[in-house]
């Protein structure tokens, strides 16, 4: 099992390898790096493809603390020079996103671009913050089956909850969540809704960047999205139609193909339909 010991902690993550230009994805809350396995399965062709699991979450260790996000931001920038591949093209969804902004912020030299789907720069809302430290404690003392239909209401738009033929895949998904290592997501939980507001910050940024957010989105809703393109120096937004907030599940194609565009244009490899 490929890891790395980054600030203490084993760091689980997988690599394509090759030697082509390298896109970084970080995971949401409650999942891992399985979230992007449909985009490597695309752009593996093009590009090395490297997902990592951040800690308390996936296969990654759950040490008894290091979970606010400026640690989990610095656990990311060691595993960029750890494994010696900057600068990288970044793409992060919601909590994964968040992380790349601070390193956008902090460290631009090791990145060549940011792909942020589903992502605030803002602090959760009060009413978010007494929703989600629910959930956890319910999650951690009594198990997350009794909140797993809350979870996935919540992170899936209605057309895929909806649609009968995705049942199997929505399965999948309640599956993984379900899985989780009680204690480790619980802090990983605790972190990330504690993160602060770092809006203030994004003028610094001169990144390429493509912001995607879904149209049905209730966690991180459209104007968090335009909000954040509009005090970015170098960002360009694309609402999905239909889309939720797990948009690499919910649009995988739309995904891919809207990240295909940017990254070709930031490598110069784009080629203008005739």
């Amino acid at each position: 099992m490929p890891e790395l010991k980054v600030n203490g902690t084993s760091i689980y993550y997988e690599d394509t390898g090759g030697d082509k230009p390298v896109i970084l994805f970080a995971h949401g809350l409650l999942f891992s790096s399985q979230m992007f396995e449909f985009q490597i399965e695309r752009l593996v062709d093009e590009y090395r493809c490297i997902s990592f699991d951040f800690r308390g979450q996936g296969l990654s260790d759950s040490p008894t603390s290091g979970y606010d996000m400026d640690s989990i931001t610095e656990d990311t920038l060691q595993l960029i020079r750890e494994l010696d591949i900057a600068p990288v093209h970044f793409a992060g969804l919601s909590m994964g996103g968040y992380v790349g902004l601070q390193l956008a912020a902090r460290h631009p030299e090791l990145l060549k671009s940011l792909t942020l789907m589903a992502t605030s720069a803002e602090a959760i809302s009060k009413e978010d913050y007494k929703r989600y430290k629910r959930l956890s404690f319910i999650g951690r003392w009594l198990g997350y089956t009794l909140v797993s239909g809350e979870i996935m209401r919540r992170l899936f738009g209605p057309v895929f909850r909806e649609d009968p033929k995705l049942y199997r895949e929505q399965l999948i998904w309640r599956n993984r969540l379900l899985s989780n290592n009680r204690k480790g997501i619980a802090k990983a939980v605790n972190g990330a809704i504690n993160r602060q507001d770092i809006s203030e910050s994004l003028h610094l940024i001169n990144t390429p960047t493509l912001i995607l957010v879904g149209e049905d989105d209730e966690i991180t809703p459209t104007d968090h999205a335009e909000r954040m393109k509009n005090r970015l120096r170098n960002a360009s937004m694309v609402v999905i139609p239909q889309a939720g907030h797990m948009l690499s599940a919910e649009a995988p194609d739309e995904v891919c193909d809207y990240m295909l565009d940017h990254l070709r244009k930031v490598d110069g490899t784009h080629k203008p339909q005739s």
